[in-house]
């Protein structure tokens, strides 16, 4: 699984980087960033999706593998 930040949407809530800062983070205005790749790591996998689901603007995006 991989995730990415539609940056355009993204209006710095911070539910990914709280639910998943393994994956996110936040740049200096506070707006969603991924690391590295975004690649997931399997047993983070729940907390991706959870992250996902919870941010107001849909501007986290998950590719599954496979």
């Amino acid at each position: 699984m991989q995730v990415a930040i539609d940056t355009g949407r993204c209006q710095g809530h911070g539910r990914c980087y709280d639910l998943l800062p393994e994956v996110f983070g936040a740049d200096d205005e506070g707006y969603a960033t991924v690391a590295g790749d975004g690649a997931v790591p399997g047993h983070l996998a729940a907390r991706g999706r959870l992250a996902a689901a919870n941010c107001p603007e849909n501007a986290v995006m998950i590719t599954e593998e496979g």
